[in-house]
């Protein structure tokens, strides 16, 4: 059994989850445009990427991270 205490969560939160879908989807639009080498599009996705990573910090630091008191953890 873990510790409740030490188990960082492993991002298992509405925070994490949202950073990584933004991220996912820019990465994703990121390698379309540069298989079709469309520069603009490249770094428009870099800016999406970006933006997810700070919808997360954002989202953590209101409540919704792993330690946050919005978060409700569920059971395995």
């Amino acid at each position: 059994m873990t510790n409740p205490i030490a188990d960082p969560g492993h991002g298992h939160s509405p925070a994490a989850w949202t950073a990584v879908i933004i991220m996912l989807v820019g990465f994703t639009a990121g390698t379309v445009a540069y298989c079709f080498e469309q520069p603009a599009l490249v770094w428009a996705s870099v800016g999406i990427i970006l933006i997810g990573a700070i919808a997360g910090w954002v989202l953590a630091r209101a409540g919704y991270g792993v330690k946050g008191p919005k978060y409700s953890p569920k059971g395995h």
